[in-house]
């Protein structure tokens, strides 16, 4: 196996370096993590589950390991009354990560997000997030991490405490850093996605970007503004959901036979076409993204079809559709099954 590649180095030979996200999700689909906390406890509880779906994700094409610390922070597992289990969890996932990436010369990433305490009007926050940071940093030096990725934050200043943290603590380890897409494009404290990501480029960030809450649409929408702005490497997420331009998020989408609240239910009502995957792959290599990925809702399906879009082949495109070799819809078909396939398609019966 030929010597692994930094992030970096990708980035500098022209390379779209592939990441697959949305754990959350796929084990609350899968009947392993509870919607609400969202808390990734599966670490813990099921570790063979976690390797499985990292497994998954790079047979769908993904270059990056991402380390299920998500939500693995102090304050959310203090909610849940498992803050005594903070350490274990962290350097457990670390560890399921590091091990798929060195399977597959991937990158292995740690992970650090929107800590959920933060507020820009409370000196006293800024304290705690920089100490809930440290630690995950530390611990994803110890792990062996390739790379941080700070994402889902709402606020320019605390995006500014993550990269603090990932120079101070991450021994030079590159920063992707990813603000969550807020319903108006506009951060918390009051910049729009493109300035907020000029700030972080300008702060030494080696990739800035967003991630999750819109669909594939919506970023296409927003890197073309951000673009315009940033000058370095750009990072792009989105979940595979439907939103539009009244509901811009995921968590504003409206289930139209109950009238209630989408999210996290019943989200499966708007989920995105692989045709929708694959024309967001296309624009993102039009628009010069190179870090490019899915976020919550993702699954190794739609991963696939992003990483086809983008010109690759990875071992899942063994098994891309291929309805040539169908016994009603393709070639292949006999002569009787041709008029069945004509009623399923509402035409004339004569063939």
């Amino acid at each position: 196996m030929a010597p692994k590649r930094g992030l970096k180095e990708r980035l500098a030979a022209g390379e779209d370096v592939l990441a697959a996200e949305g754990y959350l999700f796929e084990f609350e689909r899968r009947g392993y993590l509870q919607a609400g906390a969202f808390v990734p406890e599966v670490v813990l509880e099921h570790p063979d589950l976690v390797e499985q779906l990292h497994e998954e994700f790079v047979h769908a094409g993904s270059d990056v390991v991402l380390a299920f610390t998500y939500y693995g922070h102090r304050e959310k597992l203090r909610v849940i009354g498992r803050e005594h289990e903070l350490e274990p969890l962290n350097k457990k996932a670390l560890q399921i990560a590091k091990k798929v990436a060195d399977r597959h010369n991937c990158l292995m990433a740690g992970n650090i997000c929107n800590t959920t305490v933060y507020n820009p009007k409370d000196q006293h926050t800024f304290d705690q997030v920089r100490a809930m940071y440290k630690e995950q940093v530390e611990w994803a030096v110890q792990g062996g991490a390739d790379f941080m990725l700070a994402e889902t934050i709402n606020y320019v200043g605390e995006a500014k405490l993550a990269l603090e943290a990932i120079r101070k603590y991450g021994h030079g380890m590159p920063a992707v850093i990813c603000f969550g897409q807020l319903p108006e494009s506009v951060t918390h404290d009051g910049h729009s996605h493109a300035e907020a990501c000029k700030i972080l480029e300008a702060e030494g960030a080696d990739v800035v970007g967003l991630n999750c809450s819109s669909g594939p649409r919506r970023h296409i929408e927003e890197m073309k503004k951000i673009r315009k702005e940033c000058k370095g490497y750009l990072a792009s997420l989105p979940v595979p959901y439907r939103t539009d331009k009244t509901h811009t998020t995921f968590q504003m989408l409206i289930n139209p036979e109950t009238g209630k609240q989408a999210f996290p239910g019943d989200l499966d009502y708007f989920c995105s076409a692989k045709s929708e995957i694959h024309d967001f792959g296309k624009a993102m290599k039009e628009i010069g993204v190179k870090y490019v990925g899915l976020c919550c809702g993702n699954s190794s399906r739609y991963f696939r079809e992003l990483a086809e879009a983008m010109g690759r082949h990875p071992p899942a495109s063994r098994y891309s559709a291929n309805m040539d070799l169908h016994y009603v819809f393709g070639k292949i078909a006999r002569e009787h099954n041709v008029e069945i396939k004509n009623m399923y398609l509402g035409k004339d019966q004569k063939h």
